[in-house]
């Protein structure tokens, strides 16, 4: 019985290369960032239309909606709830379609383009407001329930979470399995 090969060679994987966290706002921090790093690795090296191929009806799931699902999240978490910037509009969301995030993903180079761009721009943004934080823990959102570790520890747990869809996905477009 032979056994699956890994995505990348270990040597050569780029999370392997993050330096081993101290503390507890470095460890939060790295854990994100692998999840971040692993779900982009799930969706390399595939078309437009590889990307936006949908699970199973009635699901509207695919690794391009999930992309822009993401960014979605980042948006709201850093940008709506933690600098309290809730004018925003809401990414991917409609006054008639809350779910476009996944909806709208269709199997274009410019939608794929603007989906990648929309996330690496959250995602660049959110390291920033991050990286303003000491303790996480003593920091409260004003006027709401939740600390800056709750909303770190929350997109950890949803990378966490489509990380795994991200690897349904996958082996379903081309078979591709792995770490």
């Amino acid at each position: 019985m032979t056994g699956r090969a890994f995505w990348v060679d270990p040597e050569a994987d780029p999370r392997n290369a993050l330096t081993a966290p101290v503390g507890e706002p470095a460890t939060l921090r790295h854990y994100l960032e692998h999840y971040r790093m692993t779900f982009e690795m799930k969706c390399d090296g595939l078309t437009p239309e590889q990307l936006a191929e949908r699970s199973v009806p009635p699901s509207t799931m695919s690794l391009l909606g999930l992309v822009r699902h993401l960014a979605k999240i980042e948006h709201h978490w850093f940008r709506r709830t933690l600098e309290r910037q809730e004018d925003l509009a809401v990414l991917y969301s409609g006054e008639h379609e809350t779910d476009l995030d996944f909806d709208g993903a269709v199997g274009t180079e410019a939608c794929v383009a603007e989906a990648w761009e929309s996330w690496r721009r959250e995602v660049a943004h959110a390291r920033e407001v991050y990286a303003r934080y000491g303790d996480v823990g003593e920091h409260f959102v004003p006027g709401q329930p939740w600390t800056v570790r709750g909303v770190v520890v929350h997109l950890i747990e949803e990378y966490a979470r489509h990380c795994g869809h991200a690897d349904l996905l996958r082996e379903c477009i081309d078979g591709r399995t792995g770490q």
